[in-house]
This record gives structure tokens, C-alpha cells and sequence, in this order.
């Protein structure tokens, strides 16, 4: 299995704190059926700022150290981006990495809401060959109450990712319901952990795809399996036509 979005690089944000709690995580994520992850530090979120070469550098000295522990785990370098307007141009400096070099690249909404230039922004990296992933969009308020942001976000080209932890219901009911609802509507491509840590915000990977096969059985699991491992190759991911979450139909569960 494949971890999209993890924030197990010491020191660098909020998630792992140290290097023993980066071994921590990884001990866990294998433990999950987990034998890849891409760190995804925060940059640009909360004065967090990780540019591209200060995380290969903590890619490549975590990577040693699994090896020295002689865990059976591999970190790929990615990043979780808070979307700002001048992302393409940060890009073309070299302070934007995407996921494993590839085309891919992880990009995060402030909670409560889409910036109204977002789709223009994503018109822009789509034309330079990037392709955005919309990280958690199950938890952006914005979008919890007019999921047709998203609808139109995806059918102009983004892809989305969903965490795991929503659909086990951690974040609560409403979180859980809504992204159940985005996986039926076609609206989602990925699922990730976004682990923080091994306590209150760990992976949940291997709860998360037994509910989808309960509930979707084992097509919806492959597919999701399978596009993590495309995406860190930089391969075609697997869409279906994205269709429109029914307001009616959310807002019952509400």
C-alpha cells in the first residue's frame, strides 16, 4: 500500500517531532500493510515553510535511518501546499515540489473556504503540465456546503484526495457521511492518511479500505490502491465522469 500524505519528517511542522517519532510512524505504517510513503510537509500553512531542497535533504537522511532499523519502508519526498497565487511561479524556481518529481502536486484550501482565484490558478498549472491534488476536501467547510465547487474542480481537471481517518469517522459523522458521499459521486481518486503521529492523528489506511470494500466491495479498493501507485510513478490515475453530490441527499444526514 501507498501513503500519499504523511507528515512523518522530523521537525519540520507539525507532525513527527523527532526522529524517534518518525520511526515510530513508520513501525505503524508497516504494521498498516504500508510499504511506501511521501512525506508531505506542511509549506505556507501556519508559517510553516518547507521549500523543496530542505525536504529531499529529510527524505534522504530518514530514508538512512529506516535502513540503519532495518524498517522495510520507503519515503518518497512530496509536499502539502496552502494554495497561494503565485504557486506556478514558486514552482518554476524550484520551491514547489511536486509529488516524486512527477506532475502531481498536493495542494491545500484553508478550512473555511476555495479562494475565489482557484480555478483560474489550476487552469494555469494544468497548462504548465501540473496537475493539482485537492488534499482533504472532505474537511473545507466551503465545500462541505456547496459540494458543486468541487464537481466543477475535478471536471476542469483536478483530482482529489480523501483521508482516511474521515471515512473511519474520527473527524465525526458529518465528515464521515461527506466522504462517503464524494467516492459515490466520483469525486475522489486517493486515499491517504495525512498522519500526524501514532496517537491522536495516526493512519487508519487499513480501517479506511475495509469500510470502502464493505460498503463498495473490492473495484472501488483496487481502483484506490492503484492510483497512489500510479500517481508516485507519475502515471495516468483512473477517473470515472464526476457527477453532482444531491444537496437534498446531504443535507438528510446533516
Amino acid at each position: 500500500m501507498v501513503d500519499l500524505h504523511c507528515h512523518i519528517l522530523p521537525g519540520m511542522d507539525d507532525g513527527a517531532k523527532d526522529l524517534s517519532e518518525s520511526i515510530k510512524m513508520a513501525k505503524k505504517a508497516v504494521d498498516q500493510g504500508i510499504h511506501t510513503i511521501v512525506a508531505t510537509p506542511h509549506h505556507l500553512n501556519n508559517k510553516y515553510e518547507n521549500p523543496k531542497q530542505q525536504i529531499l535533504k529529510k527524505v534522504e537522511q530518514l530514508n538512512q535511518a529506516l535502513t540503519e532499523e532495518k524498517i522495510d519502508l520507503k519515503i518518497l519526498p512530496g509536499q502539502e501546499t496552502r494554495i497561494f497565487g503565485e504557486m506556478l511561479d514558486a514552482y518554476e524556481i524550484g520551491e514547489i515540489l511536486p509529488v516524486n518529481h512527477t506532475q502531481y502536486i498536493l495542494v491545500e484550501f484553508p478550512s473555511g473556504h476555495v479562494p475565489r482565484y482557484t480555478e483560474r490558478l489550476f487552469y494555469d498549472l494544468q497548462m504548465s503540465g501540473l496537475i493539482p491534488v485537492i488534499v482533504h476536501p472532505e474537511r473545507n467547510q466551503e465545500i462541505i456546503e456547496q459540494p458543486e465547487i468541487l464537481y466543477q474542480l475535478v471536471k476542469k481537471g483536478a483530482l482529489s484526495q480523501v483521508t482516511a481517518s474521515s471515512i473511519t469517522g474520527d473527524f465525526g459523522k458529518k465528515i464521515k457521511t461527506f466522504s462517503l458521499q464524494l467516492i459515490e459521486a466520483n469525486l475522489t481518486h486517493f486515499i491517504a492518511s495525512d498522519a500526524h503521529n501514532t496517537n491522536t492523528r495516526t493512519f487508519k489506511m487499513r480501517e479506511a479500505f475495509d469500510i470502502v470494500q464493505t460498503k463498495y466491495g473490492n473495484d472501488f479498493v483496487y481502483m484506490f490502491d492503484e492510483n497512489a501507485a500510479h500517481l508516485i510513478e507519475g502515471q495516468h490515475v483512473y477517473k470515472e465522469i464526476p457527477e453532482k453530490v444531491k444537496k437534498k441527499k446531504l443535507f438528510k444526514f446533516f
